[in-house]
């Protein structure tokens, strides 16, 4: 909650002439302040949000200030559907991907929010969305790899200190509406997608990291973003004094993303800033990891 100084910044950062990225949650926030800073270094940049007008908007703030323009891609997480749409776009574009940003996501909705799919909202939205788009774009990931100079292709998986404090377990009878799930509450429902992501990604790291991608989770920080806006007054007047700005929060993905060293680190999980952590310890158990991806796998076999 209270890192030291930052030892690495953006400036440290290549030059990303011909590298392509992709970010969930791209169009404000973290997401966006990415998007910046890769355009700076001349990456190809894809924006993914929700809204339409707030994209544009986006793409043409982040070009004004950097001089390359992103691509905005329509994309909601909470609807499988779309997830496949925004994929079937992109590869109607691109051949290859480099970087995979899954940044996007929702933090403490009402419970009785669900997916257009019928999943609980936060686990749906921050996982098994995250989960089928990953799927849809590894090939590109793949072919980024080999493309790549450095043999490697990343994708980034935002997680959470939630991850350990709110719910660090996977109750799967609660992925759906059940009353199990709505006794757990917004906040371990949080938690427990929270420790979704890290599975997911320690997994995706055992499975194709002989195959040249780098999965890497992390906990961006307490970060100045509209995340919290399903959070009480009370609430945001508790934790508002802790938060840093976003221009802090997109070190730690920045990192994974771009760093060389960074291509060390499959499979592990980063702090804020740019710091190597330790997760929970059952994220790392191969057996709810297979659980969970067969589990995942299963739901979105027949899309």
């Amino acid at each position: 909650m209270f890192p030291p100084k930052a030892k690495w910044s953006a400036n440290q950062i290549p030059d990303l002439t011909g590298k392509v990225a992709f970010i969930t949650g791209g169009t404000g926030g973290i997401g966006k302040e990415t998007a910046k800073i890769l355009l700076s270094k001349n990456a190809k940049v894809y924006i993914a949000g929700r809204g339409v007008s707030g994209g544009e908007q986006a793409v043409k703030e982040l070009a004004q200030s950097t001089g390359n323009t992103p691509i905005f891609v329509k994309l909601d997480l909470a609807d499988l559907k779309a997830v496949k749409a925004a994929a079937e776009e992109y590869k109607s574009k691109e051949s290859k991907l480099d970087i995979l940003f899954n940044n996007g996501g929702v933090m403490f909705p009402p419970v009785d929010k669900l997916t257009v799919d019928g999943y609980d909202l936060q686990f749906g939205t921050n996982v098994v969305g995250h989960f089928y788009l990953t799927k849809l774009l590894l090939p590109e990931l793949l072919a980024g790899a080999q493309s790549s100079p450095d043999g490697h292709a990343r994708v980034v998986n935002t997680s959470s200190m939630g991850h350990q404090l709110l719910y660090p377990n996977l109750s799967f009878e609660t992925f759906k509406d059940s009353p199990e799930r709505r006794k757990l509450g917004d906040k371990k429902l949080y938690g427990q997608s929270k420790f979704g992501n890290v599975v997911f990604s320690n997994e995706l790291a055992r499975r194709y990291g002989d195959q040249g991608i780098i999965s890497i989770s992390l906990h961006p920080g307490n970060i100045k973003t509209d995340l919290a806006r399903h959070s009480s007054p009370a609430e945001r007047a508790l934790t508002g004094w802790m938060l840093y700005p976003v221009q802090l929060g997109v070190l730690t993905q920045l990192y994974a993303g771009t760093a060389p060293e960074a291509l060390k680190l499959n499979g592990k999980y980063l702090i804020p800033w740019a710091r190597v952590g330790k997760a929970h310890k059952g994220t790392d158990d191969p057996a709810v990891a297979t659980k969970l991806w067969q589990w995942l796998e299963t739901e979105t076999s027949n899309l």
